[in-house]
């Protein structure tokens, strides 16, 4: 009797999960207008020290040099067809709304929605047998749905797994190399108009300590996958203008020295390798045909 009743109640758990509203899937006007507030800040930290501490990690990158224990890829074939799920939409911000139709299809939303953050780990029998447990399985599968949803909403656009690893594999080795040699003209075009600016501070900073950086990534890439996909719609009278953000996972061996102002070797060593996790949110507008994959954001945990 007992299994018989915790059956009922996982199917009913499903089956709300499934009902839920639609700004489940899609961001809400009230979560776009205060989720700038709730991004955590990219803040540089103190390059010399950070080399010090032995991290063995790039200064403009927020990354572990550990390899991390494996979390569930949220990229599920599920399929969601009910158009209601779209019925809520965000608002632009209120400066791209003023600009124009136009300006809205080219500007990025400017914030990353809904960050990537690891599961929290539940032993079985409290996550099936008690109402904390069920509530936290309920929101697993919401975040599980929202990606589902927003992936089956990029393949419709043509989009291939394959090709797009590829792609974001040698976007990544661009930015990085960018950031090496202090490109901000060439980095502009790479990166959303937010992600920029922290960039540009960042390659300053890094300047004023070390006059030149030697960076590698030894290939191939030890690991790529999606963490989680999430759409953002920017006007609520025409449902297919959104934007996708995918959150991607790189786990890569990499090669860093850098020098000082006379040519003087500071701090790393090209000869040995060191491996590096990074976790980068690459943006799309899906509404505009010529439009490409840009990094908006990077993820610390």
């Amino acid at each position: 009797m007992m299994a018989f009743r915790s059956s009922q109640a996982i199917r009913a758990l499903y089956r709300a999960a499934q009902i839920q509203e639609s700004a489940y899937l899609l961001g809400s006007s009230r979560t776009y207008a205060t989720a700038i507030t709730n991004v955590p800040e990219l803040n540089c930290r103190n390059i010399s020290s950070f080399f010090n501490k032995g991290h063995g990690a790039l200064p403009w990158s927020h990354r572990s040099s550990l390899t991390l224990s494996s979390a569930m890829a949220v990229e599920l074939p599920i399929f969601l067809n009910d158009t209601r799920l779209l019925s809520t939409q965000v608002k632009a911000p209120a400066q791209a709304r003023q600009m124009g139709a136009l300006r809205v299809a080219m500007s990025s939303p400017g914030f990353i929605f809904e960050p990537y953050a690891p599961r929290e780990k539940i032993p079985f029998f409290r996550r099936w047998f008690t109402r904390s447990g069920w509530r936290k399985t309920k929101e697993d599968i919401i975040l599980e749905l929202k990606s589902a949803y927003a992936i089956n909403k990029l393949r419709k656009s043509g989009y291939s797994k394959n090709l797009f690893y590829k792609e974001a594999i040698n976007v990544y080795k661009e930015i990085n190399t960018l950031l090496a040699n202090g490109d901000k003209n060439a980095l502009r075009k790479a990166v959303t108009e937010k992600m920029y600016s922290e960039l540009k501070n960042e390659i300053k900073q890094r300047e004023s300590i070390w006059s030149k950086v030697y960076w590698e990534m030894v290939e191939p890439i030890v690991k790529i996958r999606t963490l989680r996909a999430r759409l953002i719609g920017v006007d609520p009278k025409d449902l297919e203008k959104v934007f996708i953000q995918l959150t991607l996972e790189f786990l890569s061996k990499q090669k860093f020295e850098a020098y000082d102002s006379k040519g003087s070797l500071v701090s790393g060593d090209k000869s040995k390798e060191v491996l590096v996790r990074d976790i980068w949110v690459f943006e799309k507008c899906l509404f505009q045909p010529k439009s490409f994959w840009r990094l908006c954001g990077r993820i610390s945990l």
